[in-house]
């Protein structure tokens, strides 16, 4: 289940199918124009879910793993007048069948998907497990973030509580981690609007990404210190400039890494840390159905072939 376009699944899914499995990949934007969905419940108590396609009629409760990757909302034909109600109504079926099926699903179902991707959720789960947070504050409270800026010294990054994506009018932006400067608090009375993520800045040697993929780790350092461009968020990735390298977890860190993904309910999760220069891992968050392709290809760890192990071993 992605959109059209994913190198990700395609690095997955051609080995897969190379190897005889028999994979179908959907994007749910061809429903309901050129795809069907079908959920029927018969007297007996059964139900019968199927995906009709290209003439093949596809019966999901035979389905023995779902990857459910990054796949868009249904949209509805052209010609269709109550565009907003039909797309509404497509989306509310799909979904409905989606989070119904039994099979192994990665990462998880949509439900499990976003209750785990909601960062308040996790510092707490985190902070339960033993991991080390950095002093955080969720507020909409312009005094309250005052009173942290105060507090740090000014040594303090703001993100946002969910979306890093925007619109205003016709622009677009992006929102990632980023230093709050005197302009900032010069407008915290904005703060009322909008709740906020505030942190006090914890230094980093490097930062770390693991990738958790069923019960297999992959770690690694990217060297973010060494260009401005990624001192403060590292998605604003400068290549030319960034070492990315394999990197060796303690085996308590590990296991609280193994132990979040699972207690979140995900057969999969990227998370990302801060070693400090004196060597503490620092939790950030975790990202329920993160991007791997770039680690993969820097670090030359073996994700893809993880994800369609994991898959694989959901038919047996």
């Amino acid at each position: 289940m992605t959109s059209d376009g994913d190198e990700h699944a395609d690095r997955v899914v051609k080995p897969l199918m190379a190897a005889g499995a028999d994979v179908v990949v959907f994007d749910p934007v061809s429903f309901p124009t050129a795809a069907t969905l079908e959920i029927s419940h018969s007297g007996d108590g059964s139900t019968c879910r199927v995906l009709g396609r290209g003439g093949r009629r596809i019966a999901l409760d035979e389905l023995t793993a779902l990857w459910y990757r990054r796949p868009l909302d249904p949209v509805a034909h052209p010609r269709v007048a109550a565009r907003d109600y039909v797309e509404e109504e497509c989306r509310l079926m799909a979904e409905g069948l989606w989070d119904s099926l039994g099979c192994l699903t990665v990462p998880a179902s949509r439900p499990v998907i976003d209750r785990a991707a909601r960062k308040p959720y996790q510092l707490e789960l985190a902070g339960r497990l033993g991991f080390e947070l950095p002093a955080t504050l969720i507020t909409n409270d312009p005094e309250s973030f005052l009173d942290f800026y105060d507090r740090h010294e000014g040594r303090v990054i703001t993100k946002p509580v969910h979306g890093n994506r925007l619109e205003a009018g016709d622009e677009r932006f992006g929102r990632f981690a980023a230093p709050v400067t005197p302009m900032d608090v010069a407008h915290a009375d904005a703060l009322r609007l909008c709740p906020i993520i505030v942190q006090a800045y914890v230094p980093k040697r490097v930062e770390i990404r693991v990738t958790v993929v069923g019960s297999v780790i992959f770690a690694a350092e990217i060297h973010s210190q060494v260009s401005n461009h990624t001192r403060y968020d590292w998605r604003h990735y400068d290549p030319g400039a960034t070492p990315v390298r394999p990197h060796e977890l303690p085996t308590e860190i590990s296991r609280r890494c193994l132990e979040l993904v699972g207690r979140l309910g995900l057969a999969y999760g990227a998370i990302d840390l801060i070693r400090t220069p004196d060597g503490r891992y620092v939790f950030l968050e975790i990202n329920p159905n993160g991007q791997f392709l770039w680690i993969e290809d820097a670090a030359g760890l073996p994700i893809s072939a993880a994800i369609g192990e994991l898959l694989m071993r959901g038919a047996t």
